[in-house]
């Protein structure tokens, strides 16, 4: 079929919507931001079969989709409609809720019906929920909805909130005054929906210093309680502050109106001291169990020591990767014989951190530092004689963040997951040892085409060309149940003496041939020049995307995989 994508923004489900009907054999073309004149002549030339809208925050017009058959992801269950979906619905603490298909008509989300599918709704953020599963939920509407128009027979169903079975209704944009928090009188409940609703973005309004903010990035406090709004802990860059019944610690913190506090996201830690004064944070102690904001942790079973670095929308700064190398290094250093690399909850790794680049008072030096820690990390993998390394890619993934899996002996890879191993949108040359990873995986002519292309590669793609070695379910505990039954079996499977012997003798041919250090040290001239350099596009490529200034089209890999969408 020939198949339009419209979409407001290359988003994480848009990237996956294109590589599986690319995958199905479909004739793709695409569409972004919704430029009217140009969207007409792109249709009127191609004729597509079906516009599908996977991530759509502007109205069809209405001549398109009177003409063309315009089916559009709604992110609600069936009746729900209106620009806030999943943000009503978890801050509502609602139990389910859905995903529905619908045909593009004069009414936003309106339309007849083409497919629904619920699911219960965990307690996530919102970039969490839409990343398993509403797009789980989406690609399987949108495969039926193909299936649907090539039997010819299919009749959607048109709305009719008579039926008793539609629970959904008409619910407005979610402003800042219905997300507000008061912390003298909202429970550590209400508070959590509200930050978990506004992940990514918005974010939920407050005022510090005198200032307004937004709060992004929430975990409950189990322990320490306090006066509420009162602040009360520090740990890994998130504060702790008290409810009326609880505390919970906040992430990161984004400000709008100070005159000279840059308007990007950053680690609560760094951003208080900005708006309050140094001494707010020396003021504080540490949290009792610090499991609850921990972002790098080791969870032993057995034989195996599965690593976890959580970092909030993937992005790792000069610090976490510090910690991340000390505790490789610390399960390096154990009795365990199997180390798999388990990311964090929502991605896997997505590179260096940019918004603290930008923040930093020398943008290039930070940009040098950060470099050259996740460097230390990927060389740490790659240098472990005495275990088997796994990296599980359970999420999407970007830029370094994706190639760090390569320097594992075993890539297992989730249904679904979309990874981004290219740095060439963001004007930068890359690093973390890509120039030995990915040739000595997937071989130069591949390797160059990857990094050239810039294009996102579906889990079923890295499972053919090599990227990947293993690929389980999508479902989230099923993938799980299965890539710990494996890691847990594979030294024994594997004669982890003989394996560990070939591996040695693998390593120190490599070495001879070209030393790793050689390798890290050509990649960091070409970073260098380009950190050096004030006009290089690396730096406005930076700055537009902190600042969300990029067009959508041109967003880089970090941009593509951390949008709601």
């Amino acid at each position: 079929m020939r198949i339009l994508i419209l979409s407001s923004a290359f988003s994480g489900l848009t990237q996956r919507v294109q590589r599986e009907l690319v995958l199905l054999g479909h004739n793709i073309q695409e569409h972004y931001d919704l430029e009217e004149h140009s969207l007409r002549a792109q249709l009127a030339n191609f004729s597509p079969d079906v516009v599908i809208c996977p991530f759509l925050t502007q109205r069809i017009p209405a001549d398109v989709y009177q003409q063309y058959l315009c089916l559009v992801v709604h992110p609600g269950i069936e009746g729900d409609r209106g620009p806030s979906s999943l943000d009503w619905a978890i801050s509502g603490g609602a139990a389910e809720w859905g995903v529905t298909l619908l045909q593009a008509d004069e009414e936003m989300d309106a339309g007849d019906i083409w497919g629904t599918k619920v699911f219960p709704l965990r307690e996530a953020g919102k970039t969490s929920i839409y990343k398993r599963e509403v797009s789980t939920a989406a690609i399987a509407l949108i495969k039926e909805a193909l299936a649907n128009i090539e039997s010819g027979t299919f009749k959607p169903r048109p709305l009719n909130y008579s039926n008793p079975e539609v629970k959904g209704k008409l619910l407005p944009l979610m402003r800042q005054p219905d997300r507000k928090i008061d912390w003298q009188k909202d429970s550590t409940d209400s508070i959590v929906r509200k930050l978990n609703a506004a992940d990514t973005n918005p974010g939920v309004r407050d005022q510090l210093g005198g200032a307004d903010v937004n709060l992004f990035g929430v975990a409950r406090e189990s322990t320490l309680r306090g006066e509420p709004g009162e602040f009360l802990a520090v740990y890994k860059g998130a504060v702790c502050r008290a409810t009326v019944d609880g505390a919970v610690w906040i992430k990161q913190i984004k400000c709008i109106s100070h005159p000279t506090i840059p308007q990007l996201k950053l680690p609560a830690t760094v951003a208080l001291p900005l708006l309050l004064g140094n001494e707010v944070l020396s003021n504080l102690g540490a949290p009792q169990d610090p499991h609850a904001i921990e972002d790098v942790w080791v969870d032993r079973r057995g034989d195996t020591a599965y690593i976890y670095f959580n970092f909030y929308n993937g992005a790792a700064s000069t610090q976490q990767c510090v910690e991340l190398r000390n505790a490789i290094r610390e399960a390096k250093s154990s009795d365990a014989k199997c180390l798999v690399f388990m990311g964090g909850e929502d991605f896997f790794n997505n590179g260096i951190h940019l918004n603290c680049i930008e923040a930093s008072k020398d943008p290039a030096l930070e940009s040098w530092l950060n470099i050259n820690a996740i460097d230390d990390v990927v060389k740490e993998i790659i240098d472990t004689p005495n275990q088997v390394t796994v990296a599980a890619l359970r999420n999407n993934a970007g830029a370094g963040g994706a190639v760090m899996a390569l320097a594992c002996d075993e890539v297992i890879i989730r249904e679904g997951v979309v990874l981004n191993p290219h740095y060439k949108n963001m004007g930068l040359y890359g690093s973390e040892y890509w120039t030995y990873l990915m040739p000595r995986r997937l071989g130069l002519a591949l390797t160059s085409r990857i990094v050239e292309k810039c294009q996102p590669m579906l889990a079923h793609e890295a499972m053919d060309v090599g990227f990947a070695d293993v690929m389980f379910e999508e479902d989230w505990q099923s993938f799980h149940v299965q890539l710990m039954n494996y890691c847990e079996q594979l030294p024994s499977r594997l004669d982890l003496t003989e394996f560990l012997r070939v591996k040695a003798q693998q390593r120190a041919s490599d070495e001879q041939e070209k030393p790793l250090e050689q390798y890290r040290r050509e990649e960091l001239i070409e970073m260098k020049e380009i950190f050096d350099d004030p006009d290089a596009f690396y730096h406005q490529a930076r700055r537009e995307f902190v600042f969300k200034i990029k067009p959508v089209k041109e967003v880089t890999a970090e941009a593509q995989s951390q949008m709601v969408g």
